[in-house]
């Protein structure tokens, strides 16, 4: 039996989107350029939160296989591109990984397959790069090959809302595309939402994360100028929260993190700028407020030293939770780092402690990590609660004496001082 699903990226993307095509009923083998990756998923052992090992044995009892060889292409009649986009250093996306995939795919793709684009990328992108690369061959999109963007929209340690249950929105680079796609995630998703073209589908993910970003910039903004005034903002977030319609709350941190709000709003800000010549300010003053807020973290350490007039220079600092999300053991783009980095710079000693991370591989400074967390809480000269991870007990670390700064909301004492 020919493999009819090939996805290429077995990360936080790909990795769901092939449970639940092995739900089913796909047959499907996953492509990946890392031998690590590879063959830790055919001995049935994850990388990725959320899958367990369990998940991956039960993948593999239903078909599955993980391979470094692209020959497996040539027998698919679905391709899903899930390798990473990030940034690189003129703020636009790095598409070197999309696009090799889609070279590899254009060397081995049957007529008649289905290539859709998964990776978050710009407007244009699918049609633009992606069609001329598949075409060269002379396969027509739209005839002989078809060719559609889907965003993903997985949200880690989510416990509602996983990939099945989350509507998938689909763009086809033409109207035949489109059906092709659509019919084929609706085998996989409870729910489809078919947009005009690709171009659509990908603004679609854009917008919901730039979304998120300027409003965590407005809330991260009212935080600094609330301490300023003596206001709680925290309790005036949750006041706002009960009004039925028309506000959503957001709540302010000590920066954003993951792979998708420091980043996505950053594509559609480079095309704006690069095809026309002017500024998304909304963007880029959400990002530069964003990023401002690991340097007013250490600001508010400082004032704290300060008030008993201790020096941070020379001071211990206990960071508590430096993965980028609650309960989830991912460190890429966690804000802790740059918290980490100021510190030091200002000449502080960094130690940290995480329950669900081991060693801080993306720390770009010494930290030492806690040993014993009852006996760093009461030596630290200051704590800072960066993550709200479910493993603490935060009445306990409130109880402790520490002089306490809590980015999350989460803390109350005499100790505590909030964001």
């Amino acid at each position: 039996m020919a493999d009819d699903l090939v996805v290429i990226g077995l990360g936080y993307v790909g990795l769901p989107l092939v449970q639940e095509a092995v739900r089913s009923g796909h047959r499907v083998v996953g492509l990946d350029t890392s031998p690590v990756v590879v063959d830790r998923l055919n001995a049935g052992r994850s990388h990725v939160d959320d899958l367990s090992d369990d998940d991956v044995a039960a993948m593999l009892r239903g078909g599955f296989r993980a391979t470094v060889d692209p020959t497996c292409l040539a027998a698919a009649s679905v391709i899903v591109i899930c390798v990473p986009t990030p940034l690189d250093s003129h703020d636009g996306p790095d598409l070197g990984s999309v696009m090799a995939a889609t070279s590899t795919i254009a060397s081995h793709v049957r007529p008649g397959a289905l290539v859709v684009l998964e990776s978050t990328t710009y407007p244009g992108t699918t049609e633009d790069l992606l069609r001329p690369v598949l075409e060269a061959g002379g396969l027509v999109v739209g005839r002989d090959l078809y060719l559609a963007f889907s965003p993903e929209r997985i949200d880690p340690g989510n416990p509602r809302f996983g990939l099945r249950n989350t509507p998938k929105v689909v763009g086809g680079v033409t109207a035949a595309c489109g059906r092709r796609a659509q019919a084929f995630y609706r085998t996989v998703v409870d729910e489809v939402v078919v947009v005009p073209r690709a171009r659509e589908a990908e603004l679609t993910k854009l917008l919901e994360n730039t979304y998120r970003h300027i409003n965590i910039a407005l809330v991260n903004e009212m935080a600094k100028f609330c301490h300023d005034l003596d206001i709680d903002l925290w309790s005036v977030i949750d006041a706002a929260a009960t009004k039925p319609f028309g506000f959503q709350p957001f709540r302010p941190g000590p920066g954003v993190g993951g792979h998708c709000i420091p980043i996505d709003p950053n594509y559609l800000s480079y095309k704006v700028r690069s095809d026309l010549g002017y500024p998304f300010r909304f963007v880029e003053l959400a990002q530069e407020i964003n990023a401002s807020m690991p340097g007013y973290v250490v600001d508010r350490v400082a004032e704290s030293l300060e008030r008993d007039g201790i020096s941070l220079s020379g001071a211990r600092v206990l960071l508590l939770g430096v993965s980028y999300k609650r309960d989830i053991a991912d460190d890429r783009e966690s804000p802790a780092s740059a918290v980490a980095a100021s510190l030091h710079d200002r000449g502080a000693t960094v130690v940290y402690d995480d329950p669900v991370i081991g060693e801080w591989r993306h720390c770009p400074v010494p930290a030492t990590r806690a040993g014993d967390l009852g006996v760093e809480l009461a030596t630290a000269d200051a704590v800072v609660l960066l993550q709200d991870h479910s493993a603490y007990d935060l009445d306990a670390i409130a109880a402790s004496g520490a002089r306490l700064l809590d980015t999350r909301g989460r803390l109350t004492g005499t100790t505590v001082e909030r964001l």
